[in-house]
């Protein structure tokens, strides 16, 4: 299996490439692509062609071909965007592209053309508060959800400012036939204080989602209702060392497609923290924080679940982990200079 690994560098305007090495996880530089105002966010189309980019400088989303045998990009276009997107994902039809915007207040749905390119205007906006900071589909495509962190423009670079955000989770119904988002009931999931969900992933085979709280420094649990959609808490747990107690915010989470296990950024502490998944019941237990680059906004397990990859916003450097396979501990491999803010990082499977 071959691999390839896409960084978006938003303050040098393009987009670094590597090859994945299926053995040791070593990364190949291949040629970048300049890519104007500011890639910063990505997603990948489910069946893994065409690559979504979210631009932050310049407000737009722009599609892009992937060669299947050398990782190229080439572009087939890009639409303006009144706000920058701040999340992207598919739903699991590949029809649609679900949109967040954190600044924009709001989530939008997008049709994509038999191309895969993102297409114009958008079929869906729905107004909902500041701080949306994710949308994607359940592995159903019946229902999706849109957290909204508790403190807004965060920075654990600079002292901290308060500035309440919303600090809930807004529930959906998805018409997996026309793309429309309905408000589902109940539409609000309100958060005990400060914590504050950024992102979120869902189990394999488990009615259970993951949602990492940017200001609370965890992970929740949620149970998903497969028949209404609605979510309950059932587990959370910090993602910091005990005695901990200096600045620090939670970014992306990111769970192995086994599920075995699950990691989330910690900004501040400088770490990814591992957790082990009870293949039973989905319970979190602790596996550990292993130190990374600094401000890790952006991280990614490879396709193979074998190798993540962490970018130090602060550093402008990529840090590679293997994954034990047993325990799901992290052993630092290689870090490399990737350029000026690394803000996604993106694995794609290309055929071997």
């Amino acid at each position: 299996m071959r691999s390839a690994l896409y960084v978006c560098l938003q303050d040098d305007d393009r987009i670094a490439a590597f090859d994945i090495d299926a053995q040791t996880g070593g990364l190949t530089a291949m040629a970048d692509l300049s890519v104007a105002g500011g890639p910063s966010v990505t997603a990948l189309a489910q069946d893994r062609r065409t690559l979504y980019v979210g631009h932050r400088g310049q407000p737009a989303i722009s599609s892009f071909r992937i060669d299947q045998k050398t990782g190229g990009l080439s572009l087939l276009g890009t639409i303006p965007q009144k706000n920058a997107p701040t999340f992207m994902a598919p739903d699991r039809s590949g029809k649609f592209l679900l949109c967040a915007y954190y600044q924009g207040k709001g989530v939008a749905v997008y049709s994509l053309t038999a191309d895969g390119a993102v297409g114009a205007p958008s079929l869906d906006w729905l107004a909902t508060d500041n701080g949306a900071h994710a949308i994607a589909t359940d592995p159903s495509n019946r229902f999706a959800f849109v957290p909204h962190i508790a403190n807004l423009n965060d920075n654990v670079l600079e002292p901290r400012r308060e500035n309440p955000g919303p600090n809930m989770i807004l529930q959906f119904k998805f018409e997996a036939n026309t793309g429309h988002l309905i408000p589902n009931s109940p539409f609000r999931v309100d958060q005990p204080a400060g914590a504050g969900p950024r992102h979120y992933c869902f189990h394999p085979s488990l009615d259970l989602v993951y949602f990492s709280n940017e200001q609370g420094c965890g992970v929740t649990a949620y149970r998903l209702d497969a028949k209404t959609g609605a979510l309950s808490a059932v587990q959370t747990i910090s993602s910091l060392p005990a005695g901990y107690s200096q600045r620090n915010t939670c970014s992306q989470i990111h769970l192995t497609e086994s599920g075995r296990f699950l990691y989330v950024g910690n900004r501040g502490h400088n770490s990814i923290a591992g957790f082990a998944v009870d293949p039973g019941t989905g319970h979190l237990s602790v596996i550990g924080q292993v130190p990374t680059e600094a401000v890790p906004s952006a991280f990614a397990i490879d396709p193979s679940g074998g190798f993540l990859f962490a970018a130090g916003t602060a550093t402008g450097r990529l840090a590679s982990y293997r994954i034990e396979a047993e325990t799901g501990a992290l052993t630092s491999l290689e870090t490399l200079a990737v350029g000026q803010r690394p803000a996604a990082v993106q694995p794609v499977r290309l055929p071997s």
